[in-house]
């Protein structure tokens, strides 16, 4: 296996950097411009961290690529960080977005398209109830609220290295001694994550059956298969157990599907037959337009019923004044209708397994000490010689230098991959050719660091 020189990788990243800057005038512009008025001059706090000293600023977009202000073009294999897996403007969503826009956006009252959103929700996923939300984030709150007022229970269970947004319960891991901590980037938490959540390791059957058995957890809240700290697979049967403890200790199941509705038109829990309790997804939902969903079963409807008093339905901490919208609806609509369809997951799955295919050939051929795992249209290499079964592992093969260094070489030559780790999605868009473009400037960047 070659050995990574460091002077050197430091040295191509400067130089990387160099042509960044150089390629990027415009933009470097516009950045010192919003400084004067944006913290940190961009919008969101997350923008200061890609790769290059500033942000690309976006002209157009539209499909699978875009063009920034100083009329570079991109393959984007980001896309959002799958908020745009639909590609970016689907024809079908911006026709009903357009038509939408005209009578009315928000009214906070129902629109007769929310019911056949509601039915194919129970379609896909399976579940009889479902809510409205604009994020993930908001439907992953408003789910452990109903979970701890139903069961009465303190207590969450998430997995280490895990990833729901920003709910405040889940910045917490195992430190190396396997003592759970607030996470060290947790900023300003409200209260200590201790107090509230129970951490263990994804994979880890025995610690999940000690962390449910003191019947103090509330709800366990899981990506089917992690995907923020790298694609890390269920074991075999895990699934099976996971669902039978939390049934033993009467302990809700909540499965976020906000990453995992790559695996196909239900996501992780239709293409393998989950049974949750609760279901949260969020992000491509409306082919871009911020809106997200969480259902649940016939049970838990019961049982919050049952606890709710209607009168303080709009104070509780469960809902917003612009859930449910019409403009979201609508565009929820037409995404799942007619952009997140079973063609589309049959086509990008598909052209993702190439993408899967090309990278590896390149790990093969310079013997790296790399891997690439695969879930539906989406892929993402990591620095290590074999797949991680938990967060601890994955979060150990971390490499914040390389991984700039290979997004800023990409960018550098028109490729956008997601940001802070190395994963790419497929949208409808995406052609063979962009793979292949791909596969060749991963090759151009493996060997410019072997030389």
């Amino acid at each position: 296996m070659p050995t990574l020189n460091r002077s050197h990788l430091e040295s191509l990243l400067k130089q990387e950097e160099a042509l960044f800057h150089k390629n990027h005038p415009k933009s470097y512009g516009l950045y010192q411009q919003a400084r004067k008025s944006l913290h940190g001059g961009v919008p969101m706090l997350w923008m200061v961290r890609w790769a290059g000293s500033f942000p690309v600023f976006v002209k157009e977009a539209k499909g699978a690529h875009f063009t920034d202000v100083d009329g570079n073009s991109y393959i984007d294999f980001c896309l959002g960080d799958t908020g745009a897996m639909t590609g970016h403007g689907p024809e079908a969503t911006v026709k009903a977005i357009t038509e939408q826009i005209q009578k009315g956006i928000t009214l906070m009252l129902p629109y007769e398209d929310v019911i056949w959103v509601g039915e194919e929700l129970q379609r896909r996923f399976g579940l009889p109830y479902w809510q409205f939300a604009l994020t993930a984030t908001d439907a992953n709150r408003f789910v452990l609220r109903m979970a701890r007022m139903i069961t009465e229970r303190p207590k969450i269970l998430v997995f280490n290295y895990c990833y729901h947004g920003s709910v405040d319960e889940t910045f917490i891991i195992l430190d190396e001694e396997g003592t759970p901590i607030s996470r060290p980037n947790n900023m300003g938490p409200q209260i200590d994550p201790r107090e509230t959540t129970k951490v263990i390791e994804f994979n880890d059957i025995a610690a999940l059956e000690t962390a449910l058995a003191s019947r103090d957890v509330a709800a366990v809240l899981a990506e089917p298969a992690m995907t923020n700290i790298g694609i890390i697979h269920p074991d075999d049967g895990y699934h099976d157990t996971l669902r039978e403890l939390t049934r033993k200790y009467g302990t809700y199941l909540i499965i976020d599907e906000t990453h995992t509705i790559c695996a196909g038109p239900g996501g992780y829990t239709a293409s393998h037959s989950l049974q949750p309790d609760f279901l949260t997804l969020g992000k491509p939902l409306a082919g871009g337009v911020p809106a997200a969903i969480y259902g649940f079963t016939e049970e838990v409807s019961r049982a919050f019923a049952d606890k709710m008093n209607l009168d303080d339905a709009d104070v509780g901490g469960i809902g917003g004044t612009l859930a449910g919208n019409a403009l979201s609806i609508a565009a929820m609509k037409a995404t799942l209708q007619h952009v997140l369809t079973d063609e589309f997951y049959a086509k990008a799955i598909a052209l993702q397994e190439k993408f899967t295919a090309g990278v590896e050939t390149v790990i093969a051929e310079f013997n790296l000490p790399w891997i690439v795992k695969r879930l539906g249209n989406r892929s993402e290499y990591w620095f290590r010689p074999t797949p991680p079964r938990n967060g601890g592992e994955a979060a150990a093969a971390v490499d914040h230098e390389l991984d700039r260094y290979m997004h800023i070489f990409s960018l550098n030559r028109g490729i956008l991959m997601t940001p802070f780790h190395n994963m790419a999605l497929i949208s409808p868009e995406t052609t063979q050719e962009d793979v292949d473009y791909h596969t060749k400037v991963f090759r151009e960047a493996v060997q410019s660091l072997l030389d």
